[in-house]
């Protein structure tokens, strides 16, 4: 697909995520991508402005739309990809996932499917690595793929996770939760990205074994995947620094969506 000089990029959301975009993006796009303006809650305008500084920030979708975005990027949570996503592949125009927790829900993924006809829906790695290396192994065949996430108790407060083990009393790693990725996305929403990116790069929301554990010891948010196949094992674990301007979001998140930006126009993409 033949790419035009520079991209115009808006975002959906302007939370950590969005503000880590903003950020960091201009350092690296070399004049190949712009900021071209950010869809906020009514509400939320005046501190989206303040948080995100002279990037134009719109309170209804069609006027993001009307800043004639070659991209937009969704990093406000799985209500705002099920408001918003089909309008925007509808118009044609490729949008970045962020909260791919919310398409555990077949209906709203069925419904983005359907939106884009005319474009593309694409899904960065997030919080996570290996997801290359799993997306290859599913091409040759893959028989199971567990994933493990590893995070304070602290974390895990007003999670389901606080009603199956008593979170201020534990003194070792600490499983909460083992179940499927589906039923994980739908029961830590806030949590279930990572299992759901793994689960659409291998083998789905139905075969994909998640496991939530709490540990005392844990500084940091971790992440381990497991995975077996035709073409081997991986087995990898991730330790991520938490993003400045929110510490339940990691760094990497919002990375990751900038190195999917760059990818779009870069002549070597990796």
């Amino acid at each position: 697909m033949k790419r035009s000089a520079m991209q115009r990029v808006a975002l959906i959301g302007y939370g950590a995520i969005a503000a880590g975009v903003v950020q960091t993006l201009p350092r690296h796009a070399d004049g190949r991508l712009a900021i071209v303006g950010v869809l906020a809650r009514p509400d939320g305008a005046a501190t989206a402005r303040a948080r995100l500084g002279d990037v134009p920030v719109f309170a209804r979708l069609e006027d993001l739309l009307g800043a004639r975005p070659d991209i937009v990027v969704e990093c406000a949570g799985h209500a705002a990809l099920a408001a918003h996503g089909e309008a925007v592949l509808a118009a044609g125009i490729d949008l970045i996932v962020v909260s791919t927790g919310a398409l555990a829900d077949d209906a709203l993924a069925q419904g983005l499917r359907r939106a884009a006809r005319g474009a593309r829906i694409l899904i960065p790695a997030g919080a996570v690595g290996g997801i290359d290396a799993l997306a290859a192994m599913r091409l040759g065949g893959l028989d199971s793929v567990r994933y493990r996430s590893i995070k304070p108790p602290a974390a895990w407060v007003g999670t389901p996770a606080d009603q199956a083990i008593d979170l201020d009393r534990i003194a070792a790693p600490t499983v909460a939760y083992r179940g499927v990725a589906r039923e994980a996305a739908r029961l830590f929403p806030k949590n279930a990205n990572v299992a759901a990116t793994i689960a659409l790069a291998g083998i789905g929301f139905e075969r994909t074994q998640v496991e939530i554990v709490a540990d005392p010891e844990a500084r940091h948010n971790m992440h381990e995947i497991e995975a077996a196949g035709a073409s081997g094992t991986l087995s990898l674990r991730l330790v991520n620094l938490p993003s400045p301007e929110n510490p339940k979001t990691s760094a990497l998140t919002a990375l990751s969506v900038v190195r999917a930006l760059l990818n779009e126009t870069t002549a070597v993409a990796i």
